[in-house]
């Protein structure tokens, strides 16, 4: 442990190739142990049991820190799609090299707490050939592709259980208010952003899903894409098409229900993109290094995307902070609303312009505010602004819950392992209680 510690310190390079499970849990803990600025826990464990390591960096990495924005990156979800989990790998050992010493490292991690979790299916990676294309070890140890098994807002299909790493990752943005993420794969080169899936209702736009944030999200895909050495220019694998700047709305590429992105999007307010990274799922190990040169400036350029727009608290009269309330942005009219973290507060990523903010809590006068969002990044903060609520005279102010309908179904879970079926009316009361929160 002395040895690989001093190795950690010393300025000795990470390899280029493929570490396996033990391997890469014995690095992280020893870049635990080597630097002050981070920190090392699972989030769960694999159905073969190994653990889901996440290492947060930043300048207070063991707890949340009021105005500074929680970033992730999540690899290696589909266990033989590999790129991803070597590149996130080199991240951190170049993360940890240039604190204090690299101007741009340096300010990210004084300004943003940024989770790394490098394999979501270790079980998958170990079950994993070196094929190009073709290796198995895509799904988890169930066989489960774990991209297929998130709840989906756009789907009516329910299922029993999830599966582990899923509710791991479910579980883990209830922890924590993530504002930005991406989710790296392989197999293609391009950035792809939500929605994944659609059921033909207004989102459905010229064959692409469109979100209440699409503007933002083509801003966060096409800042990686050319930041990136040449996705820019289009995915150029033989057996893909190719993509307009490098990037693509998911479901004009292929419906996908129960995916990560649209996931954390509509249930976790925290926008994420997936990153197809290499056309090759397992390249040969001789490819790592030109990988990772073709990455590495476009990984610190999103990292630095999670200070667009404007954060900042929502308040009552006499300054204390309140959860739930409702931080909505007019002409954005978002599945589930944004909401105020359990310190009141809020993050809305937003491209330079003017936004009229209405935010609404049981109790107090809907508020109305129109502000002018610089861009952020520059300057690695949003705009911070607090809201300030006044009471209303009429109405007992009461406890501010979100409404069913934006509770994933399968956050319920039963000790018999069996989820609640909703009919028809459970379904319509769901929406009622949606309508009657928003006119509060």
């Amino acid at each position: 442990l002395l040895i690989s510690q001093m190795l950690v310190s010393s300025g000795v390079s990470l390899e280029f190739r493929y570490h396996n499970t033990v391997e890469v849990e014995r690095y992280l803990r020893d870049v635990n142990n080597t630097f002050q600025f981070t920190h090392l826990h699972s989030i769960g464990k694999s159905v073969e049991g190994r653990d889901l390591w996440v290492l947060i960096l930043g300048k207070n990495p063991s707890e949340h820190q009021m105005g500074i924005p929680e970033f992730k990156y999540v690899g290696n979800m589909h266990g033989n799609e590999v790129v991803g989990r070597v590149l996130l790998l080199q991240l951190i050992d170049h993360l940890t090299r240039g604190y204090l010493s690299d101007p741009l490292v340096t300010r990210l991690l004084n300004s943003t707490r940024v989770h790394i979790l490098v394999s979501m299916n270790p079980d998958g990676f170990e079950s994993s050939s070196r094929d190009c294309m073709y290796s198995q070890g895509r799904f988890n140890k169930n066989g489960i592709d774990l991209n297929r098994d998130f709840p989906d807002a756009f789907s009516k299909k329910e299922s029993g259980m999830r599966e582990m790493e899923v509710r791991a990752i479910m579980d883990w943005l209830k922890t924590e208010s993530f504002v930005l993420s991406a989710n790296l794969h392989g197999g293609a080169v391009v950035a792809s952003y939500p929605y994944d899936n659609s059921n033909g209702g207004s989102e459905l736009q010229s064959g692409s899903s469109v979100a209440p944030d699409n503007d933002v999200l083509i801003q966060l895909a096409k800042t990686y894409s050319y930041t990136h050495s040449k996705m820019h220019k289009g995915d150029h694998c033989y057996d893909s098409k190719d993509f307009k700047e490098g990037i693509t709305n998911g479901y004009y590429w292929y419906p996908l229900p129960g995916g990560m992105q649209d996931y954390n999007y509509v249930w976790g307010q925290c926008l994420e993109i997936t990153l197809e990274l290499s056309c090759c799922k397992f390249p040969p190990e001789s490819d790592l290094p030109g990988l990772w040169d073709a990455n590495r400036a476009a990984l610190l350029a999103y990292m630095q995307q999670v200070h667009l727009g404007v954060k900042g608290q929502v308040l009552d009269a006499e300054g204390n902070p309140l959860q739930n309330a409702l931080v909505e942005v007019e002409g954005r009219q978002n599945l589930c609303p944004f909401r105020t973290d359990l310190h009141g507060e809020y993050y809305r990523l937003l491209l330079p312009g003017n936004y009229t903010f209405m935010v609404t809590f049981p109790g107090h006068q809907v508020l109305m505010e129109t502000l002018t969002v610089p861009y952020g990044p520059d300057s690695f903060s949003a705009l911070v602004h607090n809201f300030q609520l006044q009471r209303t005279a009429a109405t007992t102010p009461g406890p501010s819950h979100p409404t069913q309908s934006c509770i994933p179904p399968q956050v319920w879970r039963p000790l018999d392992g069996h989820s609640p079926s909703l009919g028809p009316s459970g379904v319509t009361i769901l929406l009622v209680l949606q309508v009657l929160w928003n006119t509060m």
